[in-house]
C-alpha cells in the first residue's frame, strides 16, 4: 500500500538527463536537433499542402503519403519540444503525467506508423501485380478505412503500457537517463518488479513489428516474383522503381528503431549515449528525409511542387 501512495500520490517530477555523458555538449548536440525538426516541418506540411491543393493528387498512393507525413510530425513533435528545452535551458523535469503522455505518443505513434508502412507495400503489391484492378481495390475510402484501423490498432496495442508504468512505485531514484519517456528506460527507474513491463514490451514488439514485416517481405516477394516473369527490361526497371522510395523508407524507420529496441533490452554493454543517440536517430532522421525521398523519386509530385 506504501508503495502504491508513492506512485499515486507523490508529486515530484522525473527527471530527463539528455544525453548522458555528453552534457557538456547539449548545446552543440541541440543544433542538428533543431535544423532536423525545422527540415521535417517544412517537408511534410509542404507535402500534406501540395496534395491537399491538387486535386489531380487526391489518389490513394498520395493519401498514403499524408498519413505517413502526419506520422512524422507527430512522431518528432512529441519529442523535440522537451528535448530541445533541456539541451538549450536545462530544463530537466517532467510530471508523471507528462511522462506517460509522452510515452503514450510516441509509442502509438511508432506502431501507426508501421500500419501505413504496410498498406503502403500492399499498395505497391496491388499496383504491379493486379494494374487492372487498382482503382477498384484501393479506393480512398478504403485507404481511409485501413488508416482507421490502424490508428486503433496503435491505442490498442499501446495504451497499456502508460498503465502499466503508472501502477509501478518510484521511490527517490527518478532520474531518467534519455532525452524523452521511452517505456523500458522509465520502467526501470522503478523500486518494484517491472517484469510485467518487459514481457508486454516484447510480447508488442513481436506482435506488431514482426507482423508487419512479416506481411511486407511477403507483398515484396509477390512483386518481385511478378516481376522476375516479365520479358521486358524496361517494364522490370519501371516496376522496381515505383517500389525504392517504399524500401528506402522502410529501412530508415525499421532499422534504427530495432536497434534501440534491442539495446534498450538486451545491450549491457552498449555505452548509454549511444543507445539515446540512435533512439532519437528514429525519431527525427527519418520524419526529415521521408518527403525528400517521395518527393525526389514520385515525378508527379516533384512536377505540382515545383508549380
Amino acid at each position: 500500500m506504501a508503495a502504491f501512495n508513492l506512485t499515486t500520490f507523490d508529486p515530484s517530477p522525473f527527471i530527463l538527463m539528455g544525453i548522458p555523458g555528453l552534457e557538456a555538449a547539449h548545446l552543440w548536440i541541440s543544433i542538428p536537433f533543431s535544423m532536423f525538426y525545422i527540415i521535417s516541418l517544412f517537408g511534410n506540411f509542404m507535402l500534406l499542402f501540395v496534395v491537399g491543393k491538387e486535386q489531380t493528387l487526391h489518389k490513394p498512393m498520395y493519401l498514403l503519403l499524408c498519413m505517413l507525413a502526419l506520422t512524422d510530425i507527430s512522431m518528432s513533435t512529441s519529442v523535440v519540444p522537451k528535448a530541445l528545452c533541456i539541451l538549450w535551458f536545462n530544463l530537466k523535469g517532467i510530471t508523471m503525467g507528462g511522462c506517460l503522455t509522452q510515452m503514450f505518443f510516441i509509442h502509438a505513434v511508432s506502431v501507426m506508423q508501421s500500419a501505413v508502412l504496410v498498406t503502403m507495400a500492399f499498395d505497391r503489391y496491388v499496383a504491379i501485380c493486379n494494374p487492372l484492378r487498382y482503382a477498384t481495390i484501393l479506393t480512398n475510402v478504403r485507404i481511409a478505412k485501413l488508416g482507421l484501423v490502424g490508428l486503433t490498432r496503435a491505442v490498442f496495442f499501446i495504451l497499456p503500457m502508460p498503465l502499466l508504468v503508472s501502477r509501478l512505485p518510484f521511490c527517490a531514484n527518478r532520474i531518467i537517463p534519455h532525452t524523452y519517456c521511452e517505456h523500458m528506460a522509465v520502467a526501470k527507474m522503478s523500486c518494484g518488479d517491472f517484469t510485467v513491463n518487459r514481457m508486454y514490451g516484447l510480447v508488442v514488439a513481436f506482435v506488431v513489428i514482426g507482423f508487419d514485416l512479416t506481411l511486407i517481405a511477403l507483398s515484396y516477394s509477390l512483386i518481385i516474383r511478378a516481376v522476375l516473369r516479365v520479358s521486358s527490361r524496361k517494364a522490370n526497371q519501371k516496376a522496381l522503381n515505383t517500389c525504392t522510395s517504399h524500401i528506402c523508407v522502410m529501412l530508415m524507420s525499421y532499422t534504427p528503431a530495432l536497434f534501440s529496441y534491442l539495446t534498450q533490452r538486451f545491450g549491457q554493454g552498449i555505452a548509454p549515449h549511444v543507445h539515446v543517440t540512435f533512439a532519437n536517430f528514429y525519431l527525427l532522421v527519418p520524419p526529415m528525409l521521408n518527403p525528400i525521398i517521395y518527393g525526389v523519386k514520385t515525378k508527379e509530385l516533384r512536377d505540382k511542387v515545383g508549380k
